[in-house]
C-alpha cells in the first residue's frame, strides 16, 4: 500500500521551482513575496501595539480573530464570485481593501487617534480584501500553470510566504523597535501597492466556458453540494478546522510568550516569529522529498504532534533560545499541515468548482483559527498562559488521532470540465430557465450483472448529485425484472447543461462501465422531459417529452 501511496504522490508532484518558468506565476508570486513581507511587518506591528496600549490578554489574542474572522464570513461568497467572474479582477478588488485598511491605519496613528477597537477595525477590514485574494489567487493557480505543476506551485506559495515569515517578524520588531509601529505601516502599504501593480502587469484567464454566468445564490448552492458530497475535500476542511482551532495558540499567545513569560519587546517577539518562520521555510522546500518518503496522511499527524511539542515547550520554558527552536518545529508542521490541505482540496476540485470549493475550506479553517484565537486568549487571561499553552498541546494530539476517522488520502488529480458534450437537438423550443427538466436513463441489465450494477450505482448517484442531478432514484421494473430506470431532475434546461459540462473524464468512465454491464442491440437510452403544471392553460405546455442517444 505505502508503494501505491508513493507512486501517486510521483504522479502528481513537480519540481519544487518548475512553476517559477512560467513568467505570469513568476510575477506574481514574487510580487505576493513583497506584499507578504508588509503583511508580516504589519501584524508585528499590531500585536505589540496592542499588547503595550491594551492590559487585557483576550485583546492581545483578538488580533488573529480580527484578521481571520471575515475570512470564515465572506470566503464562501467570494469563492462563488472567483468561479463565476475574472479571478484576476477579483483579486484586484481584494488587494484594494486592504491598501486602503493599511492606508487608513497609517494615517490614523500618524495622527495619535486610535484606540484598540479601532485597530480591531482596520484589521478585519484587512481581512476582508484577504477573503477575496486568497481564494482568487490559489484558484488562479491552476489557471496559469499545467495541473501537475499544481502542488509545486501550492508548495512555493506556502515556502514564499513562511520564507517571508522567517524574516519579516524580525525586521518588523526591529523597525517597530526602532522607529515605531507608524513605519511598519507605511512600508506595509507601499507593499501592497506592489502587488497591485503586479496584477495589473499580468494578464491571465481561466477556463472559458459555453454557459452564461451562474446566479449567485446558485453557485453557491452549488459548491456547497459539491463540497458536501465529496468525501476527500470534506475531510480536508474538517481536519484543517481542528488544527486551525488548536494550533493557532502558537501565534495567538506569542506576544504574551514575549512580553510576559520571557520578559522581552519588540525584537524578542521578532525573534520568536523568524524562529518560526524559518522552520516553516525547512519544511517547505523539503516538501516533495517528505512527501516521497511518507503519505499525506502520516505527515499530517507527526505535523499535529511537532505542533503540540511547540506548545509544551512554549508553556514551560524561560529561555529565548529553546523558544525559538520550538518555534521552528511548530512552524515546521504548520506548512507542512497547510499545504498538504491545500494540495488535497485543489486537486480533488474540477476547474468549475475549484474556487467555491478553496472558499469553503477557507472559511471553516479560517472559522476554526478565529474561534481558536479567542478560546485560548480566554483561557490565558483568566487562568494562565502556561495552562493555556498545555490545553493547547493536548487539544493537537487529539487532533492528531482523528486521522482513524477523517484520513487523508494521497493526491488525486481531478480531471478538468466536460468539452466533448453535446447539446440534444429538441423538439420544443426551451428557454435557458426552462424546467423542471426529467431525466431518465433506462437500463437492461441480467441478473448475473445485478451485483456489480448496484456497485456502480451508488457511485452515480454521488457524481451525479455532487454536479447538479436532484431527487437522484433508481427503479426496477416489476413486470420486467431486467428492466432498470435511474431518474434525476434538475430545476432548468440551463442546470440540466451545466450538469453534463462538470463531469469529467473520471466521471464519464462510469457510463463505459455501466455500458459493459447492460445487454441489447441498442445502449442505454436517456429520455429527458420537461414537467408542466396538470392545470396549464395552453397546449403546448402540457408534459412533453422526447429522446435522444448518447
Amino acid at each position: 500500500m505505502s508503494r501505491v501511496v508513493r507512486a501517486d504522490a510521483a504522479v502528481v508532484s513537480s519540481a519544487t521551482f518548475a512553476p517559477l518558468e512560467n513568467p505570469t506565476f513568476r510575477v506574481i508570486w514574487l510580487a505576493a513575496q513583497v506584499s507578504s513581507l508588509g503583511w508580516l511587518l504589519q501584524t508585528v506591528a499590531v500585536s505589540w501595539l496592542m499588547a503595550t496600549i491594551s492590559t487585557s490578554d483576550v485583546m492581545v489574542a483578538l488580533v488573529q480573530t480580527s484578521t481571520t474572522l471575515p475570512v470564515f464570513i465572506l470566503s464562501i461568497f467570494a469563492g462563488a464570485i472567483a468561479d463565476n467572474f475574472s479571478r484576476r479582477n477579483v483579486m484586484a478588488l481584494g488587494w484594494c481593501v486592504i491598501a486602503l485598511s493599511s492606508i487608513a491605519l497609517t494615517a490614523l496613528v500618524g495622527l495619535r487617534f486610535y484606540n484598540p477597537w479601532m485597530i480591531l477595525a482596520f484589521s478585519c477590514l484587512a481581512g476582508c480584501g484577504a477573503a477575496f485574494t486568497d481564494p482568487a489567487w490559489h484558484a488562479s493557480v491552476g489557471d496559469i500553470l499545467r495541473k501537475r505543476e499544481v502542488p509545486a506551485a501550492v508548495t512555493l506559495i506556502s515556502v514564499g510566504y513562511n520564507a517571508m515569515r522567517s524574516i519579516g517578524p524580525a525586521l518588523g520588531g526591529v523597525v517597530v523597535a526602532s522607529f515605531g509601529p507608524l513605519t511598519a505601516f507605511a512600508i506595509a502599504t507601499l507593499t501592497y501597492l506592489t502587488m497591485l501593480w503586479a496584477i495589473g502587469r499580468c494578464k491571465w484567464s481561466g477556463r472559458s466556458s459555453p454557459l452564461p454566468r451562474e446566479p449567485m445564490t446558485t453557485a453557491i448552492h452549488d459548491g456547497a453540494r459539491f463540497t458536501a458530497l465529496s468525501g476527500e475535500i470534506k475531510a480536508a476542511i474538517a481536519r484543517g478546522t481542528l488544527f486551525g482551532l488548536t494550533s493557532i495558540s502558537i501565534l495567538a499567545l506569542l506576544p504574551l510568550v514575549a512580553r510576559d513569560q520571557l520578559g522581552g519587546g519588540p525584537i524578542a517577539y521578532g525573534t520568536l516569529m523568524a524562529g518560526f518562520g524559518a522552520g516553516a521555510l525547512c519544511a517547505g522546500i523539503s516538501n516533495n522529498v517528505l512527501r516521497r518518503s511518507l503519505s499525506q496522511e502520516r505527515l499530517t499527524t507527526l505535523a499535529c504532534i511537532a505542533c503540540a511539542a511547540c506548545c509544551l515547550a512554549l508553556a514551560f520554558t524561560p529561555s529565548l533560545l529553546v523558544a525559538t527552536i520550538a518555534l521552528t518545529l511548530g512552524g515546521a508542521g504548520w506548512v507542512v499541515t497547510w499545504t498538504g490541505l491545500d494540495v488535497s482540496v485543489q486537486l480533488s476540485s474540477p476547474r468549475w468548482v475549484v474556487g467555491r470549493t478553496l472558499s469553503i475550506y477557507s472559511a471553516l479553517s479560517s472559522g476554526g483559527i478565529a474561534a481558536g484565537s479567542w478560546l485560548w486568549g480566554v483561557l490565558a487571561e483568566n487562568y494562565s498562559l502556561s495552562l493555556a499553552l498545555e490545553c493547547s498541546a493536548g487539544a493537537l494530539l487529539l487532533v492528531a488521532a482523528t486521522g482513524f476517522l477523517l484520513p487523508i488520502h494521497q493526491w488525486k488529480d481531478s480531471d478538468q470540465d466536460s468539452l466533448d458534450f453535446e447539446t440534444p437537438e429538441l423538439a420544443l423550443d426551451l428557454k435557458s430557465r426552462s424546467g423542471p427538466i426529467v431525466v431518465k436513463i433506462e437500463y437492461s441489465i441480467p441478473e448475473t450483472n445485478l451485483e456489480a450494477f448496484l456497485d456502480q450505482m451508488r457511485e452515480r448517484r454521488r457524481v451525479q448529485s455532487r454536479v447538479g442531478a436532484r431527487h437522484w432514484n433508481l427503479q426496477r421494473d416489476l413486470q420486467e425484472p431486467q428492466h432498470w430506470t435511474e431518474t434525476f431532475r434538475t430545476p432548468t434546461w440551463m442546470d440540466y447543461l451545466r450538469l453534463n459540462h462538470r463531469l469529467t473524464a473520471a466521471d464519464k468512465e462510469l457510463d463505459q462501465r455501466l455500458l459493459e454491464l447492460h445487454v441489447g442491440e441498442l445502449p442505454p437510452r436517456t429520455k429527458l422531459a420537461i414537467e408542466r403544471p396538470t392545470g396549464a392553460a395552453r397546449k403546448r405546455d402540457q408534459s412533453t417529452s422526447f429522446f435522444f442517444r448518447r
